[in-house]
């Protein structure tokens, strides 16, 4: 593997929440002694877009053991099928954008959209088949988020892109050689508990407690993550603390936000910093702005103070 072709690996999906523009500042906030441990552990027990992912395993060469977990199926098998099978996805996709671009009329590309969206939802499909239409889902859906209803179906409407790029072939096959270092696991979070060991660094990014009623977007999957369910990981938190090893956590910043302070109780006692966020997947694009969120970490010395 060649070093410009890991620099160039990133996620190939659009996410809700994706930590791209997030990733200098969580670098900073890495435990110190990181860098240094030889054969570090790395676990994301909510990989979604995976770009805390792909920065760690391009950036720290001591990671020689990576694991990665989402409840998505969808999302986990087209992870798999990234890792093993990139030739016949890019055949696919490859397919797909040119029935896809022959399309003149924007009536037409949304009977097209719709069509693969029944067949995500409805039909048994390959594990290439899913995934190639996930990513087609991905690049032409409205803003290029991920949701799903009570039933668990995909229900993003049709975004109305002139020439949306569904199948990156030069990326698919950086992405594919990166993830034939880690380990993908599709479920619950807490499953991902077995698999630390010696030095093991854990970077939580579950689904955010929301701010408000209008924000509340939780259904990346139609099971919700409630309060209930941000308790149950804050003890899957001190659990991992326990056991000797480094976790770090983001989540949404209450507090500063409207007085909430269900999070900082929550997680008294470990350290809790304040840092700024652009939210990129805004319905409305004025209120795509810098916000607060939380980091809060279980170690004491951080790489570096961050500039912000």
């Amino acid at each position: 593997m060649t070093e410009h072709r890991i620099i160039q690996a990133k996620p190939f999906l659009k996410w809700a929440g994706g930590k791209t523009q997030l990733l200098p500042t969580l670098d900073c906030f890495l435990p110190k002694v990181f860098p240094t441990q030889q054969n570090a552990t790395y676990i994301e027990p909510f990989v979604g877009g995976g770009a805390m992912l792909f920065y760690m395993l391009r950036t720290y060469s001591n990671i020689k053991r990576a694991v990665v977990n989402d409840i998505n199926p969808h999302l986990i098998t087209t992870y798999k099928v990234i890792r093993d099978l990139p030739g016949e996805l890019i055949e696919l996709l490859e397919d797909t954008q040119h029935d896809f671009y022959k399309i003149e009329s924007i009536d037409g590309q949304r009977d097209f959209f719709l069509g693969i969206r029944n067949k995500f939802n409805q039909s048994a499909l390959t594990p290439v088949e899913e995934a190639a239409h996930m990513i087609f889902l991905n690049r032409t859906c409205f803003n290029g988020l991920y949701r799903e209803n009570s039933k668990g179906q995909f229900n993003v409407p049709f975004g109305r892109y002139a020439r949306p790029t569904i199948c990156d072939k030069r990326l698919l096959l950086m992405d594919s050689e990166l993830l034939k270092r880690v380990e993908i696991l599709q479920g619950d979070f807490a499953q991902t508990a077995r698999y630390a060991g010696g030095y093991t660094l854990i970077y939580l990014d579950p689904p955010y407690r929301p701010l408000d009623a209008t924000s509340n977007f939780n259904t990346y999957v139609k099971e919700a993550f409630d309060d209930k369910e941000q308790t149950r990981l804050k003890e899957f938190f001190c659990v991992m603390h326990e056991d000797g090893n480094h976790v770090m956590l983001s989540n949404s910043d209450g507090k500063t936000h409207n007085g909430d302070d269900f999070l900082d109780n929550l997680y008294q006692g470990f350290h809790i910093e304040r840092v700024s966020a652009k939210r990129s997947i805004n319905s409305n694009p004025q209120k795509r702005n810098a916000i607060t969120e939380l980091l809060i970490y279980n170690y004491n010395d951080i790489k570096a103070k961050p500039n912000q």
